[in-house]
């Protein structure tokens, strides 16, 4: 089972990280990281890179398809050579799936129009305009589509994921292995329950925090 873990200048860390370290756990899993041309990748940081194994063209049909966000991705929301990858793998993918604002390259890609999608909490209202179906929820099924909101909600979509590709026992296998029991210190995961002034200090710096 090919795992293809899409790769661009300015990715997210977490949402590339995250997943792999779950979905690298599956049996006969192989993750390839892909991206334009082979070589090293830097984070929206620029202090963390990861080494695309493959190019676009090299990886054309994957079982798995993920998709990270990250400030990068606003490079690629017109058509061109990561759009055109991603409507080709996803004509033979069992599973097409994003974390964050990654959604936002599937939809502009044309490949959520009419299902239902999560992003990040600050991109939510963007998803409309590209034809998905705006909707509440950490990880939305809609069909062979699987998106996740913010970041950190990459480790539940690969938890969700592994468990509809291998079943629940080896899902909960390697969460346990991960011991993936997370107990935050505070509230201020979701706009709902962050107090009102780090939601407004977060709003501040929507522009800063997604570009």
């Amino acid at each position: 089972m090919q795992i293809a873990i899409l790769l661009f200048d300015r990715f997210t860390a977490l949402d590339v990280v995250g997943p792999y370290d779950v979905l690298s756990h599956l049996p006969g899993a192989h993750v390839t990281f892909v991206a334009e041309r082979p070589g090293p990748v830097g984070n929206e940081v620029g202090t963390l890179r990861l080494h695309a194994d493959a190019a676009l063209a090299d990886v054309p049909a994957p079982d798995v398809v993920l998709v990270p966000g990250g400030p990068g991705q606003n490079a690629h929301m017109h058509d061109g050579p990561v759009q055109q990858w991603l409507r080709t793998v996803d004509r033979h993918s069992t599973w097409t799936a994003s974390v964050c604002t990654g959604s936002l390259l599937l939809a502009a890609a044309g490949l959520l129009t009419g299902r239902r999608a999560t992003t990040h909490w600050l991109r939510h209202d963007d998803l409309a305009p590209l034809g998905a179906v705006p909707t509440a929820g950490r990880v939305v099924f809609d069909g062979k589509y699987v998106t996740a909101a913010g970041v950190s909600a990459g480790i539940d979509l690969a938890f969700g994921l592994a468990g509809r590709i291998a079943g629940d026992f080896v899902a909960q296998s390697i969460q346990l292995a991960h011991e993936y029991q997370p107990q935050p210190p505070y509230q201020a995961g979701d706009p709902a329950t962050a107090p009102r002034a780090v939601r407004e200090a977060v709003l501040a710096r929507r522009d800063a925090i997604m570009n």
